[in-house]
């Protein structure tokens, strides 16, 4: 099998195997399932401007271009978990291919074709390819504004174009943190590079227009709409948020407060299985940098800032998961790859290396799919949904579940109490129950109900026959 080959079918066998998860495993809670269950609202209510936590409660926390690409699935195919993810799919497929053409100009089609299966097949980026999300989406974007802006640097101005674009879809993807993302990088690039009149090779005017063309709009609308939402975004989101351990202001739920630094221990866990490979890097490297080709113009030190923005940005952050480090993920794969071709000759073991993990684990996966292993453990409410078969309504009991509103297309009820269920639940009905109040529903409703369904969480209760 040559390189080439090797190469595709690792990919081809990526992107089956993760459809194939985006049509079998349910929508998972909170987070993925919520941020579908905005898109579902958006559609069902005809709102697209002002995403919708609950009815009538607006979403400040992001702005709107995941909800919109996953809205716009559900749209087209019905309220299933595959539309919903499909747009997520097809920015993660974006991002690949902006990967591959950006690597074509800077390297050989092998290097680039390593570079784009090291990224799609770390573990986070896999995970991400059809996860309900912002992360993706801004990935998206920060790596169309850093191949754009290299790639406009060199006098190419359609890369310049990109550049721009790159910048407005990070703007709709999850506002300033993207521009500073791209930024950053980019100004310490230029500081140690110099020849600042390169910059005139951008754009910079149709771009300007471009982005506020993009850009503006949605946000004023937005602002007109729910007055408020610009100082909550702004201020609450991408201040107060990454430096105040806990932050209380979330009105969308708990922060994440984890110790300073835990961003680089993310960063080894998203890369995995490619991680552990970077000791063996580094000592191919113990001789020094390979020299650049000509006319990379930094290309090396350009790429390691771009992986690095996302870690050096939220070192200090108190709130942060795992996302936060994927959009240096591309970066990252670029990098390594093309080190290690210039620091040595890269054999084909070492690809068709690569290309047997992925086999293994596509194995596996489709394995246990097949069996049916390991999707009651996903946390969600789906299998319950499925299982209640009553002509009546449906409701849960204390919490809120977004997978159940989900998939009952905004239909289950909440109800805060055990006494309110006693005065709401008639025959054919079902109620959802968590578990840590099954002692007090029972000693309540004794051998009225029963009980035919349960996950990890709660437990489906309807009225004995």
């Amino acid at each position: 099998m040559t390189k080439s080959r090797a190469i595709l079918w690792g990919l081809f066998l990526l992107l089956a195997v993760r459809v194939a998860a985006m049509i079998w495993v349910p929508l998972t809670d909170p987070t993925e399932a919520r941020y579908a269950e905005i898109a579902r609202k958006m559609v069902e209510t005809g709102n697209w401007i002002t995403p919708q936590f609950d009815y009538g409660v607006p979403f400040w926390a992001k702005p709107p271009l995941h909800t919109w690409l996953s809205a716009m699935g559900i749209a087209a195919f019905g309220v299933t978990p595959f539309a919903v993810r499909l747009g997520i799919l097809l920015s993660a497929l974006a991002t690949l291919a902006i990967l591959w053409f950006w690597a074509r100009t800077l390297t050989d089609r092998i290097t680039a074709g390593v570079a784009v299966l090291v990224a799609a097949s770390s573990a986070l980026f896999f995970v991400a390819l059809g996860f309900v999300q912002t992360d993706m989406a801004l990935t998206l974007g920060v790596t169309a504004c850093m191949a754009g802006f290299y790639g406009g640097l060199q006098g190419d101005r359609r890369w310049g174009w990109l550049f721009f674009l790159g910048l407005a879809i990070g703007l709709l993807a999850k506002g300033p943190v993207a521009t500073v993302l791209s930024m950053m990088p980019i100004t310490a690039f230029m500081i140690w590079r110099g020849n600042w009149k390169d910059l005139l090779q951008l754009p910079w005017l149709g771009g300007t227009v471009l982005v506020a063309v993009l850009v503006i709009p949605w946000y004023l609308a937005a602002e007109i709409a729910t007055p408020g939402y610009l100082y909550y975004f702004i201020v609450g989101e991408h201040i107060q948020r990454f430096l105040q351990p806990g932050w209380s202001g979330d009105l969308y739920g708990a922060g994440r407060a984890h110790p300073k630094g835990m961003i680089w221990l993310f960063w080894i866990l998203a890369t995995l299985p490619w991680s552990p490979l970077l000791p063996i890097l580094l000592w191919r490297l113990r001789g020094g940098i390979p020299r650049e080709r000509p006319g990379d113009g930094g290309l090396y030190l350009y790429l390691l800032m771009f992986a690095l923005a996302p870690l050096a940005l939220f070192t200090p952050a108190a709130n942060i998961i795992v996302t936060y480090v994927l959009p240096g993920v591309p970066a990252a794969a670029l990098l390594s790859v093309m080190l290690w071709a210039r620091s040595g000759p890269m054999q084909t073991k070492w690809v068709h290396l690569g290309v047997s993990e992925v086999l293994i684990v596509s194995a596996a996966l489709t394995l246990a799919a097949f069996l049916g292993l390991g999707r009651s453990a996903v946390p969600s409410e789906a299998q319950l949904i499925e299982a209640f078969q009553g002509s009546g309504r449906l409701a849960i009991l204390d919490a809120r579940s977004f997978s159940a509103e989900f998939y009952t297309q905004g239909r289950i009820k909440r109800l805060k109490t055990i006494e309110d269920v006693g005065t709401w639940l008639a025959p054919g009905d079902g109620v959802l129950v968590p578990k840590h109040y099954q002692d007090q529903f029972l000693a309540r409703f004794g051998d009225t109900v029963t009980a035919v369904a349960e996950n990890r969480k709660y437990l489906l209760y309807v009225p004995a026959t």
